[in-house]
């Protein structure tokens, strides 16, 4: 089915932040495949208020580790509506491991986290850019933590630097045809955190993360989802640059203004 309005793939968009994009895309005249890899039930909802937006919109589970299903979304979503103008790389995956405890970390989670959150973005990039026309554009939904060296464990920390060198790759191999830039979220409000650490401990951080951003706060999906479809319009200029949307907090505040408001 050929369609006049412009399409957008978006993994990860079951939720979180990839959800709000999906949902900002369609009120935008997008339609959206939404991809998943277990929040089916999720997904189902995201495409019911996508539907209800006006988009035509489908969810497709896929492994975005996994070479043939990023190749398969790509391939589904040509088959649907006969092109691919945006890209959202939003799944990602993490373990919670101390930063100091080094001895906790295994290859095992380096190859896992890596699989997702670098190599994913690699192969979604290559499935769609034989089907992409200028004026397209990517968008990898990165992390302050690939340039603070501080996050949720060292194989998270790395993958994340990895995908801003990656990013940068991208626009320079892909240009002028298509965009590639990437958003860097400190932390965002929400069920990924809240289930990785618990509920006091979420509190608890969001508390200090909120303390030191110079806005006072930290982000919500939507206003993540706002950044990456800004990247998204087809008449930007902008390529090969890593935004950070974290609310102030990796300028912080000076060292007394932090411990004041966490008083």
């Amino acid at each position: 089915m050929l369609t006049n309005r412009r399409v957008a793939l978006i993994t990860g968009g079951a939720t979180g932040v990839g959800a709000a994009v999906a949902r900002l895309l369609a009120s935008r005249h997008y339609n959206v495949m939404i991809n998943y890899s277990r929040s089916s039930e999720a997904a189902a909802g995201v495409v019911e208020d996508c539907l209800a937006l006006g988009a035509d919109a489908v969810a497709v589970q896929g492994d975005v580790s996994n070479d043939n299903d990023c190749n398969a979304l790509a391939l589904q979503a040509m088959a649907r509506w006969g092109r691919i103008d945006a890209l959202v790389s939003s799944a990602g995956t993490t373990q919670f491991i101390p930063m100091a405890d080094l001895d906790a970390v295994t290859t095992a989670d380096f190859e896992r986290v890596y699989a997702v959150n670098t190599i994913g973005p690699f192969q979604m990039a290559r499935a769609v850019k034989k089907y992409m026309q200028p004026g397209s554009a990517i968008v990898n939904v990165s992390s302050v933590a690939g340039v603070t060296g501080s996050g949720s464990s060292f194989p998270y920390v790395l993958s994340k630097a990895a995908l801003n060198t990656l990013t940068v790759a991208l626009a320079r191999t892909l240009a002028p045809a298509i965009r590639v830039n990437a958003v860097l979220p400190g932390l965002i409000e929400g069920r990924w955190m809240r289930d990785g650490l618990g509920d006091e401990a979420y509190e608890r951080v969001k508390g200090e993360f909120a303390a030191v951003a110079l806005l006072g706060k930290v982000s919500t999906p939507e206003q993540i989802a706002s950044a990456i479809c800004w990247l998204l319009e087809p008449d930007s200029v902008v390529t090969g640059q890593l935004i950070t949307v974290d609310g102030g907090f990796t300028l912080g505040r000076p060292p007394s203004a932090a411990g004041q408001s966490m008083k």
